[in-house]
């Protein structure tokens, strides 16, 4: 399908978000995709990524991760001055204001006309863990999370209690969760741990590593692996339509 792209400033309880929406040309209504960053916001890798997921017949919201702390349309670069933006961004949002985020947005979906109601998740890096978070939400069926970081440190300022990995018995929707064995963010003990929470709590969940690096979706990068991020978009695309049908 050929996509077209909106951009939308959607309000929040800490402030506008901005949100760039790709959707099918073609008429119709369709599922919703909220596709969440790196630290760098919506960089034209995510835009070529979330690009792809629309082309295959959703609508897809890429919401700036970071809004209250950065001015509106905010791009950083990957660079160093642009890592350290992101990760003093990424410690000093709370969890608490991710969580209102994806109120705001699931409610925007189901406000166009062209939106199915139902809503699904996915993301890469920092992305991976707030599209897991966002399955807290009742309203998110399911969550596509590539080499997600933080959950298994608990890194991630949150009240007591309410981080995510704790909270992983709240996640009613579906889950595929997939890691690079080379990824030095998430060791081989941090993904033991977020195994055994969802086996634990009996989690619907689908569990993929394979032998890859940080980012090896991000095209472009030296970590990149075209072939590999094929078949994940490829897995993405059967997964959501599966399931947000």
């Amino acid at each position: 399908m050929m996509v077209k792209q909106e951009v939308h400033d959607i309000p929040t309880s800490t402030g506008l978000m901005r949100t760039y929406l790709y959707r099918p040309k073609a008429e119709g209504v369709f599922a919703t995709i909220i596709f969440y960053s790196e630290i760098f916001q919506q960089t034209a890798p995510i835009a070529r990524a979330a690009t792809i997921m629309a082309g295959h017949g959703f609508v897809v919201l890429v919401p700036e991760v970071f809004h209250e702390l950065n001015p509106i349309g905010t791009v950083l670069a990957y660079d160093d001055a642009g890592k350290d933006k992101g990760n003093e961004d990424k410690f000093a949002k709370p969890l608490e204001s991710h969580d209102s985020d994806i109120d705001a947005l699931v409610s925007f979906a189901r406000s166009q006309e062209f939106c199915t109601s139902q809503v699904g998740s996915m993301g890469v890096c920092i992305g991976g863990h707030l599209a897991y978070r966002a399955a807290l939400n009742p309203d998110v069926s399911a969550a596509f999370c590539l080499y997600a970081t933080d959950i298994h440190s608990n890194t991630l300022a949150c009240k007591p209690g309410n981080d995510s990995l704790s909270r992983t018995e709240d996640i009613q929707g579906e889950l595929v969760m997939v890691w690079g064995k080379q990824d030095p963010h998430v060791s081989g003990e941090g993904r033991k741990l977020i195994y055994a929470k969802l086996a634990e709590t009996e989690r619907n969940f689908t569990w993929l590593e394979v032998n890859a690096e940080h980012a090896f979706m991000r095209d472009g990068a030296d970590r990149h692996d075209p072939a590999l991020a094929m078949q994940m978009y490829g897995q993405a695309v059967d997964f959501f339509h599966r399931f947000l049908r």
